[in-house]
């Protein structure tokens, strides 16, 4: 039986991950006869069940993933089998067992029906990453994940809810040993300040290690704290901008600020206020760094004042030079978020908006 992982625009990253697993599966950009595996977020699943629900009885489709690891029950409605947070371990184990005729309910970390009803095994405990490789440099290839896991509670996030409060963090060697395959080398992380340390209070000498170690092989250009991957706002020190500007060629990082409201912040549980956003901001310019900020509208109960208050954070940040990419909330499984209704943005707020994108003073979407 074929074993086979259905290639998206969005879901490279996942499948880089996930390849190396079951060596002997292939990539497809259709629905096959067989096991089809699936990597998918919520934005994606409209698409993806009405594919599924078109498969034929022999194939057996297999969810991964953001929304089916938060929504296991949505899903099952289409799938035969979710995986239910990360897939290393449980991917492979369900795959054999399959494939043997097994009894699926010693899978741990799976979803499923039986007469009906939606059974869920044991969870599995959090894989060691060093266990288990980036990418297959042959197939797909992703930038090199450095940690997972985030201990904030953002209630709008879904890190903390499938890959858990606690950070784990790649080892330096392994992280070198994927890096002979790139020239310009990019990371994902929820805080790339935060590698080697609990994600509350930095570990310069962690990060620096890592990044010295990195410098030191020749023909490497080091892009640290930009996208896939961002920097929390109190972790924007000189000490972490020195390191910036000692062994890296970027001269942007991102930030996640979200809103220009203190009490959007401390109602989302974000963890920081909007000062602390202005304090980083001063500091990368003041490294010749140009910060690159996100913002979120449309947080449940956010105010036209609320929403204004970000938006004057958002033109003050783009006068001294700094870059702004606008979001609008999208509610997912999993998290407290998952069934409100976003706050529609204000007609001046997006009169603003639009301007400041048409003099490509900012980018993003923010409307629904």
């Amino acid at each position: 039986m074929d074993v086979c992982f259905r290639l998206m625009q969005k879901n490279t990253y996942s499948l880089a991950a996930l390849l190396p697993l079951l060596p002997e599966s292939k990539l497809v950009k259709e629905i096959h006869e067989g096991i089809m595996i699936y990597s998918f977020a919520t934005k994606q699943k409209e698409n993806v069940f009405a594919e599924v629900d078109s498969r034929t009885s022999d194939t057996i489709c297999i969810a991964g993933g953001p929304h089916p690891s938060g929504s296991v029950e949505d899903t099952l409605e289409h799938f035969n089998f979710v995986v239910i947070g990360e897939g290393e371990e449980t991917l492979p184990h369900l795959v054999n067992t399959l494939l043997e005729g097994g009894d699926l309910s010693k899978v741990k970390g799976i979803g499923y029906k039986c007469d009906g009803k939606v059974v869920l095994t044991e969870k599995r405990d959090n894989v060691d990453l060093d266990n288990y490789p980036c990418f297959d440099s042959k197939a797909l290839r992703s930038p090199i994940e450095i940690s997972r896991g985030c201990p904030w509670n953002c209630k709008y996030c879904q890190t903390p809810r499938i890959f858990g409060h606690e950070m784990r963090h790649r080892s330096i060697d392994s992280i070198v040993s994927f890096a002979k395959y790139y020239n310009d080398l990019r990371f994902t992380s929820s805080n790339a300040f935060a590698y080697g340390g609990n994600g509350i209070q930095p570990r310069f000498d962690k990060v620096e290690a890592l990044l010295s170690k990195l410098s030191s092989i020749e023909g490497k250009n080091i892009f640290f704290g930009t996208f896939p991957s961002e920097i929390r706002p109190e972790f924007v020190t000189h000490e972490g901008l020195e390191l910036i500007d000692k062994y890296c060629s970027n001269r942007t990082i991102s930030l996640g600020a979200q809103s220009g409201s203190d009490g959007m912040l401390k109602e989302m549980l974000r963890g920081h206020t909007s000062e602390d956003v202005n304090i980083a901001v001063e500091r990368c310019f003041e490294h010749d760094i140009i910060p690159v900020v996100d913002f979120i509208f449309g947080f449940p109960n956010e105010s036209e004042e609320d929403q204004q208050r970000t938006v004057d954070q958002i033109k003050w940040i783009c006068k001294k030079g700094g870059k702004v990419r606008a979001h609008y909330l999208s509610p997912l499984p999993s998290t407290p978020y998952e069934n409100i209704v976003p706050s529609l943005i204000s007609d001046p707020v997006n009169r603003v908006l639009g301007k400041m994108a048409r003099d490509g003073k900012l980018s993003g979407s923010w409307n629904e």
